[in-house]
């Protein structure tokens, strides 16, 4: 065996693999995620505001900044819905080029990747109840 297959074989044999998603809990995951990402690209903040945790902490990287050392753009809740009612990345519906991937499930904790033609956004969900919210977000401002 060759040092290369030896490394090969060893780094996929420490490689996790986590378990299947149910498809209904993948289907109840996603459908939070579209709910926020559909409605802000619609300008509608009841339904951007029932994706969202009450304590949502949704952050950009600045880096650093003359203020402050690793620098982040933090927005409440509050703050997200009020840009969502101003319109702020409202969109023509032939223009929504939008997919919501559900990265991995541990019990009622999940991570989702969310991506439009303006922002790419990591989501925390957690299960509350029968409902998935979305509980943290960084996310990233596509170039234009």
């Amino acid at each position: 065996m060759t040092i290369l297959s030896l490394a090969l074989a060893a780094a996929s044999a420490a490689t996790t693999v986590s378990p299947a998603i149910e498809p209904t809990t993948r289907a109840a995951i996603e459908a939070t995620c579209f709910d926020y990402v559909d409605g802000q690209l619609e300008g509608d903040p009841e339904r951007v505001a029932r994706s969202l945790h009450p304590d949502l902490a949704k952050r950009r990287v600045l880096g650093e900044t003359p203020d402050e050392r690793l620098g982040l753009r933090r927005m409440s809740r509050d703050e997200l819905v009020e840009l969502t009612r101003q319109g702020a990345l409202k969109t023509p519906k032939e223009q929504w080029d939008r997919s919501c991937t559900v990265l991995d499930v541990a019990g009622n904790a999940a991570v989702v990747r969310a991506e439009t033609p303006w922002f790419v956004d990591f989501f925390h969900m957690g299960k509350f109840g029968d409902r998935w919210i979305i509980i943290n977000a960084l996310w990233y401002p596509k170039p234009k």
